[in-house]
């Protein structure tokens, strides 16, 4: 049987288009409310766009398990709608302007609105996720959502510090991999997956989401505003070490070390500007050592998951040119190729 040639990330959304189109209308429905506030921003959130690769992840998993039911689009709102919270708790702990090229809602109405928004968004999450009355479900997003809290507590810790790589991971698990991870495993719990399919679902999450991460980071470093949605090297004016920068900060002189540490101290490029930071990224090959990271992470989720789907899955072989398996391989495919279109 000969392997299907590869699709990218656009192809696999337009798969799972009439899925992620009901999650949007779910979305839509569960972000309403008596208090106009709520409703009001939940409704400029969700107009804010976004590729949905979470709940896509969700499906594919679902898919992948055989699971036919209506939960998988349920639960593709659920972790939407969480994934919409942590951005609204994110832009007003890190006083952002702007989210994907438009004002944060933080801007329009308000810190004290906001941050009631957000944990309002949390709790109507919950109250749907109850609708599958399945325990496993909700522990898990409990647990999620007390890393995901966790580690931005510990990234507030270390704003302005010169971390290690082991904490900077460990961060990035936190606050994103562990989100792709739970979207695999809620999958796998829907399509009735024993706890080793299901651990092996959330693994392949983990590492796409260390990958997406990464990629995400070295982005900010060197992508346009226009591309962005937001400043350019958001993440050093907010004092947060990335990849790219533990690198250099591990091989270069003091007086660059000190560079760095000043713009991370300033919280803004006054003295030392963005063009003198991507130089001392570029000579000691910052860049290029992240991006190999996150192929590392790509082919661990590669080579750990999909390659082993249907026997993980005990699935039997389909009749359909490319299985949800595939899709989720080249979900995978799509991050690793640049300008891939998972990153806005």
């Amino acid at each position: 049987m000969s392997t299907p040639s590869a699709i990218n990330g656009k192809e696999i959304f337009e798969l799972l288009h009439d899925d992620l189109l009901a999650i949007e209308v779910e979305f839509g429905q569960d972000t309403v409310s008596d208090v106009s506030a709520i409703t009001e921003i939940g409704e400029y959130l969700r107009e804010g766009g976004g590729k949905r690769i979470r709940p896509a992840l969700l499906l594919l998993a679902a898919k992948l398990f055989n699971y036919r039911g209506t939960g998988a689009v349920r639960l593709g709102a659920v972790v939407e709608i969480i994934h919409t919270a942590t951005l609204v708790h994110d832009d007003i702990i890190d006083e952002a302007q702007t989210r994907r090229g438009r004002p944060a809602a933080n801007t329009r109405w308000g810190n004290s609105k906001c941050v009631l928004a957000g944990d309002w968004l949390y709790m109507q999450s919950f109250k749907i996720a109850v609708q599958e009355r399945n325990f496993r479900v909700l522990d898990t997003l409990i647990e999620l959502t007390q890393q995901m809290v966790e580690g931005e507590l510990l990234q507030m810790e270390k704003l302005g510090k010169l971390i290690t790589l082991e904490e900077h991971f460990d961060l990035i698990f936190r606050k994103t991999a562990c989100l792709f991870s739970v979207c695999m495993r809620l999958g796998a719990i829907l399509g009735g997956a024993s706890p080793e399919q299901e651990e092996a679902a959330g693994s392949y999450g983990r590492n796409l989401g260390m990958a997406f991460q990464i990629v995400d980071d070295v982005l900010d470093l060197t992508a346009s505003e226009s591309v962005l949605g937001k400043p350019v090297a958001s993440d050093l004016r907010e004092g947060k070490v990335t990849m790219a920068v533990i690198h250099a900060l591990e091989r270069c002189t003091p007086q660059e070390r000190e560079k760095i540490a000043t713009v991370l101290r300033d919280r803004a490029f006054n003295g030392v500007t963005h063009a003198d930071i991507l130089a001392i990224l570029n000579r000691y090959g910052a860049l290029e050592a992240a991006n190999a990271r996150a192929a590392e992470y790509a082919e661990a989720a590669r080579s750990g998951f999909c390659c082993r789907a249907r026997e993980i899955a005990n699935l039997k072989p389909q009749k359909t040119p490319r299985t949800a398996a595939e899709n989720a391989e080249n979900c995978v495919e799509g991050l690793t190729q640049p300008g891939n279109e998972l990153h806005s």
